[in-house]
């Protein structure tokens, strides 16, 4: 059975692959995710202010709402008026993102510090640590 960390982990892979079928079903050049993908790392940036600060920014720009919001609005605009392609693109490339980073193990970051995830310690901190999960019977 898998544990809930490697369901996450599944499932960005799943997102990251549907990302890239809609990209090019769409018409988009499939090279924009890997243009814009770095893009969205500079919300590290608020770890300069302190753990807090930073995990606040890094959880912001590393969850799936701010693009699905973004990609509802591209959706309407393609609807109801005239499509505007650089949000789409953005929001598919921002969910793209965070799929990879899901699948990668790179989750929302703790206060703690920037190597401390809701999917377990990353880094540094992840080669001393125990197991997220103790080893079953």
């Amino acid at each position: 059975m898998l544990n809930p960390v490697q369901t996450q982990r599944i499932e960005g892979v799943v997102v990251a692959a549907f990302a890239v079928v809609v990209t090019v079903a769409v018409g988009y050049a499939w090279w924009w995710l890997l243009a814009l993908f770095l893009v969205f790392d500079l919300s590290m940036v608020g770890y300069l202010r302190g753990p807090r600060v930073g995990a606040a920014c890094y959880n912001l720009v590393h969850s799936y709402a701010l693009p699905a919001l973004l990609g509802a609005v591209a959706v309407a605009f393609a609807a109801f008026r005239d499509p505007i392609d650089w949000l789409g693109i953005l929001a598919i490339a921002w969910a793209f993102h965070i799929a990879v980073d899901r699948a990668l193990g790179y989750g929302l970051k703790t206060t703690e510090g920037f190597e401390h995830t809701h999917l377990g310690r990353i880094g540094k901190a992840k080669l001393g640590a125990p197991p997220d999960v103790a080893p079953g019977p």
